[in-house]
């Protein structure tokens, strides 16, 4: 069997760091992608050849489609190949929603929603060849439901589980596996840009069944779980990791 191939956009940390160390670990080689983090991207690139597998760092902003082909152009120059897609980059202007410019809609729905559509187009062609595979996208709860200063990664992120229905639909017949991950708050490098941080993983910790706030790995071995054979019949799917918060009124 030849060696498998998974890219994880925006993994050069958080979420899709953990993401790539655990495909990594499960015998994958790796695609890291990065926007700005270019040293972290390194340092996650060393982490997965410490664990025996290979690793191709690339720098694209993926809002961009000239950006993701150039992408994809270097991961045949090094793999010739690509079995997983991990739609995970994302980013977002959090302001009130009458403070909004078009500036900030277009470049939050760029990076989380257009993306996913150019990658997965991308992606596609490589999987049919090789038999098929998977693509995994992560969403969160602002997509179903009102959370402060989120309206366009809310709305973005309402897109991309949309987009996954479609995908796995159209994508069927080339044998890949489409689903998407959505998650309640999780305190990473990202929370950090939210003006109501702090009440935001208070009233999280405070209000969640499961009496704690979800973490990276919880998302992570959702993902995993999915890309998993497992899971083949999942198809289209939003799974909500939220420990139960979703649930109440």
């Amino acid at each position: 069997m030849e060696q498998k191939v998974a890219l994880v956009t925006g993994s050069s940390r958080g979420i899709g760091k953990m993401i790539a160390l655990k495909l990594a670990a499960k015998g994958y080689d790796i695609v890291i992608n990065y926007a700005r983090s270019k040293q972290a991207a390194l340092d996650t690139a060393k982490e997965i050849k410490a664990l025996g597998r290979k690793a191709l760092v690339v720098k694209a902003n993926v809002g961009k489609p000239e950006k993701i082909k150039e992408l994809f152009d270097k991961i045949d120059e090094e793999y010739g190949r690509l079995d997983i897609l991990v739609n995970n980059a994302a980013s977002g202007v959090l302001r009130p929603l009458m403070e909004l410019e078009e500036s900030h809609w277009d470049w939050t729905m760029d990076i989380n929603s257009k993306a996913l559509l150019f990658c997965a187009q991308e992606a596609a062609k490589r999987m049919e060849r090789t038999g098929g595979g998977h693509i995994v996208s992560l969403s969160s709860l602002g997509s179903i439901r009102y959370l402060k200063n989120y309206t366009t990664v809310g709305v973005s992120k309402a897109a991309v589980e949309a987009l996954t229905r479609y995908l796995a639909v159209e994508l069927a017949e080339k044998g890949i596996v489409v689903n998407a991950v959505s998650g309640g708050a999780v305190d990473t490098d990202a929370l950090t840009h939210f003006p109501n941080r702090e009440e935001l993983l208070a009233d999280a910790a405070a209000r969640t069944p499961a009496g704690r706030i979800v973490e990276a790995e919880d998302l992570a071995n959702t993902v995993l779980f999915l890309l998993s054979e497992e899971a083949k019949m999942i198809r289209g799917q939003t799974i909500i990791v939220d420990g139960g918060i979703s649930l109440l009124t």
